[in-house]
């Protein structure tokens, strides 16, 4: 029997669940100091932060920890793998296409007298990670943001951390993106695949079981604001600064990381038409929903999703 708890966290909500009810409040202590440790490195809406301090320095280069270098490291990782479709130099991009704060706030901003400018992205090829001086530089005007890998990352790191204080099995979800450390359950984890992480637990979505590893559901439908009389969403294409133009309302994708299914669930909304043969491809189960249509299922990703995913 697992217990579970959630907190509001990296402009999310977290979800802990522990395998041992009694290890819960050690497990969750783990997860939010890791969660600090993320948020205090790779925060595009913190002044202090060490990806705000990579991002003022107009090209000169800038000493930094642990976190934001793994983090770093794992962003262009993925802009490697995806052709640059998952790309860390949207910081300006996302910024002026709207999303240039906290969430909560954007969706509370009035639409009228702010215009949305697009660019496109820079690309990771800019981007200089000595990672033995810890090193990192970005030309002037470039501005890294990690949203597309750092949340899911931090949820790796985080089950990890919880799975080695708590000593059980555990599970930590990020709005959406969910990692696994330790022995599940019997039968799996039942995961419920939602278009908004606030979702009530008991509402209407499919559910998945899962044994290890990691999920990412990305989307278009919930992260929407307005710019006088035109809807934008977060998902950029770097190759115009634009929201994707894509069929796919959500995409959800297990993987052996979490970091690695958000990673293959953005770059398939990016990919359009292509995503299910890409993903077929790389062997990523995945459920694929349209704006209009029955949801595609691909890789292996169970028909009658109460089965195992």
């Amino acid at each position: 029997m697992s217990a579970s708890v959630s907190f509001p966290a990296l402009g999310t909500t977290a979800v802990v669940a522990a395998g041992d009810p009694s290890r819960l409040g050690v497990a969750r202590r783990a997860v939010a100091r890791e969660l600090a440790a993320v948020d205090a490195a790779c925060s595009r809406f913190r002044d202090d932060s060490e990806l705000a301090l990579v991002n003022a320095a107009a090209g000169r280069a800038v000493r930094v920890g642990p976190v934001l270098r793994e983090a770093l490291r794992a962003a262009l990782a993925a802009a490697a793998a995806t052709g640059g479709l998952v790309d860390p130099t949207l910081g300006r991009p996302l910024r002026l296409a709207g999303y240039d704060r906290s969430f909560r706030l954007v969706a509370a901003r009035s639409p009228h007298g702010f215009e949305a400018r697009f660019e496109p992205a820079r690309g990771a090829g800019c981007v200089e990670l000595d990672e033995e001086r810890s090193l990192v530089r970005v030309p002037a005007g470039v501005e890294l943001d990690l949203g597309a890998t750092a949340k899911a990352l931090a949820a790796d790191r985080a089950a990890a951390a919880a799975r080695a204080a708590a000593g059980c099995g555990i599970l930590v979800s990020l709005g959406g993106d969910l990692a696994i450390a330790g022995p599940a359950p019997a039968g799996g984890w039942a995961v419920r695949i939602a278009d908004d992480h606030a979702a009530p637990l008991d509402g209407p979505g499919p559910v998945v079981a899962l044994a290890g590893g990691g999920l990412a559901t990305s989307g278009t439908a919930v992260r929407r604001w307005r710019a006088g009389e035109a809807e934008l969403h977060h998902v950029l294409d770097p190759r115009t600064g634009r929201p994707a133009d894509t069929p796919w309302r959500t995409v959800a994708v297990a993987a052996a990381s979490c970091l690695d299914a958000n990673v293959a669930s953005t770059a398939a909304l990016l990919l359009g038409a292509a995503a299910p043969a890409w993903l077929e491809e790389r062997r990523l189960p995945a459920r694929l929903v349209p704006n209009a249509g029955e949801p595609v299922r691909v890789a292996g990703w169970p028909a009658e999703e109460r089965a195992a995913a």
